[in-house]
């Protein structure tokens, strides 16, 4: 039940298959096995040890899938962190997470430096190098923080190819996912060996992955969609992976036809623009078998045009991160339903539940809760937000949903106020408290409004004690302290915000006339 053991054995038996391919380069299981070995090595010498925290602030790159491994093969808790993030809520993640070394690309050196003096925690930075010497410039920037910087090419270059890491226990925490959470500041869902091993054994054999597959990995790898869909169950299935550094509609066609794709996963996002795109010929993707969506709901309509355009079968599926993720999968063995999440994978179970946590009857709405081998041990230093998310063994989603008679899962209506953006989660509460402390905001409620491109869209609106304010000036506030994606697209100012008779802002009731003005 671990993921970085079994790598191991699966190298084995594919010692000479091609693991990998990345910007015109590639990487037999052997080799790759041997990387992550001598990474793993690299990192013990270093002071690394079982238990102790690795941030992995890194794009798709084999970087990622070495470091990913090494640090599991060490007995350490791996912690991806999204590098587009900006230095606060990149701060909060390393401190939080009690993170011990950073593995990031070079790029970020001037990002670490500004954050250096807030993270006493961190002992050690690996930097991966983009060309040669870029990290000689910043010898003399800052002493303090170039004392803790090796390369990561120095890492693995100290590492023993011998090293055997420790035998790990299957509950021990393997990697910590922080998602955002209502409070405003983001929870760490620790997920454990069982957890991730049993997922993306239980996904690739729903999805009949073999070692003849050549799936195409441009998912971002910290997201825990891509890193269990496109990322581990290929690798334990001695499959291919076709690492793509940034999605790109025109690159993944030729991808695709170049290296006689088998297996594309993506969001919604991806797939209309795919759909979009004026020179998608079909077929450029002749040679796929099957495509996998997930992250946000993906229209039939757009379902059904995309199979028609490029005949190829698309799979919509169901997960979270405190699941390691996928608990459901349309299946491929029988007739899907356009609309549905399809039915829960092997070894998982979903169920439909009202307030007191009874199964309602078939075509009943309630909240979707899930059990099985895959579900979180719990948020990290969270013992209370754990209690409420998972009772008695039972993984409560928010997600309200119905099941038909079929056992196929509908979703009616996400989190409360969950806004998915090109498939990322924004949390409206995250965004306001940045706006909040805005001087000259007095209240602010953002809601989620329908997008074409990207599914949807962050409106806020603000009120605020000084009339000359303007949205450009809100919205530089929020690039300075949000990541990309959650800031903003339209931001407008009213006299008041709608509330109830005990002063609670009505998101429901903005989002509400937003609506009914766009269809007006």
């Amino acid at each position: 039940m671990n993921l970085s053991a079994q790598f191991h054995k699966t190298a084995k038996i594919f010692a000479e298959k091609p693991a990998y391919y990345f910007m015109g380069q590639a990487s037999t299981y052997a080799e790759l096995d041997g990387a992550i070995t001598k990474f793993a090595s690299g990192l013990e010498k270093l002071g690394v040890r079982r238990g102790d925290h690795v941030a992995l602030l890194l794009g798709n790159s084999p970087h990622f899938v070495i470091s990913l491994y090494g640090a599991l093969r060490l007995g350490a808790t791996v912690i991806p962190i999204n590098p587009i993030y900006t230095a606060d809520e990149i701060s909060y993640i390393l401190n939080n997470g009690d993170v011990k070394a950073v593995v990031a690309l070079d790029l970020a050196v001037p990002l670490v430096e500004k954050m250096h003096a807030f993270l006493p925690k961190i002992e050690h930075y690996v930097f991966c190098e983009t060309k040669p010497d870029s990290l000689a410039p910043f010898e003399m920037e800052n002493l303090s923080l170039y004392s803790k910087m090796k390369s990561f090419s120095e890492v693995v270059a100290s590492g023993e190819i011998t090293f055997r890491g420790p035998e790990l226990e299957d509950d021990d925490t393997a990697i910590i996912l922080y998602t955002s959470g209502t409070t405003g500041k983001p929870k760490g869902a620790m997920l454990t060996h069982r957890n991730l091993f049993s997922n993306a054994k239980d996904v690739g054999d729903y999805l009949k992955m073999h070692n003849d597959d050549r799936v195409v990995t441009v998912l971002p790898m910290f997201h825990v969609f891509c890193l269990t869909v496109a990322l581990n169950a290929p690798l334990l299935s001695g499959a291919t992976l076709l690492i793509a550094p940034k999605f790109s509609p025109k690159e993944i066609f030729a991808l695709i036809k170049d290296h006689g794709a088998t297996v594309f996963a993506g969001v919604p996002t991806m797939y209309n623009f795919l759909y979009q795109y004026p020179e998608g010929n079909p077929e450029n993707l002749k040679s796929l078998r099957l495509c996998i969506s997930g992250g946000a709901s993906l229209p039939v309509a757009l379902l059904k045009n995309f199979e028609q355009k490029f005949n190829v079968l698309v799979s919509e599926g169901y997960g979270l991160s405190e699941a390691s993720p996928v608990t459901c999968f349309n299946p491929l063995d029988r007739p899907r339903k356009p609309g549905s999440i399809g039915t829960s994978i092997l070894h998982v179970k979903n169920k439909v539940v009202d307030e007191l946590g009874e199964e309602v009857p078939v075509g009943g709405v309630g909240e979707l809760v899930v059990h099985g081998p895959n579900v979180m041990k719990g948020y990290y230093k969270m013992p209370e937000e754990t209690a409420a998310a998972i009772r008695n063994g039972w993984l409560y989603t928010g997600d309200m949903a119905r099941m038909d008679e079929d056992g196929y899962i509908f979703i009616v209506d996400r989190k409360k106020d969950l806004i998915i953006v090109g498939g990322f989660n924004v949390y409206p509460r995250e965004v306001e408290e940045v706006i909040y402390n805005h001087p000259e905001v007095v209240e602010v409620a953002v809601v989620g409004v329908p997008d074409p491109d990207q599914g949807e869209a962050v409106n806020a609106y603000v009120v605020s004690k000084n009339p000359e304010l303007t949205a450009e000036q809100v919205r530089s506030y929020c690039i300075e302290h949000l990541a990309k994606y959650k800031v903003p697209t339209t931001i407008e100012f009213l006299v008041e915000l709608p509330k109830n008779t005990t002063g609670k802002i009505l998101r429901r009731a903005l989002k509400t006339q937003v609506t009914q003005a766009a269809a007006r």
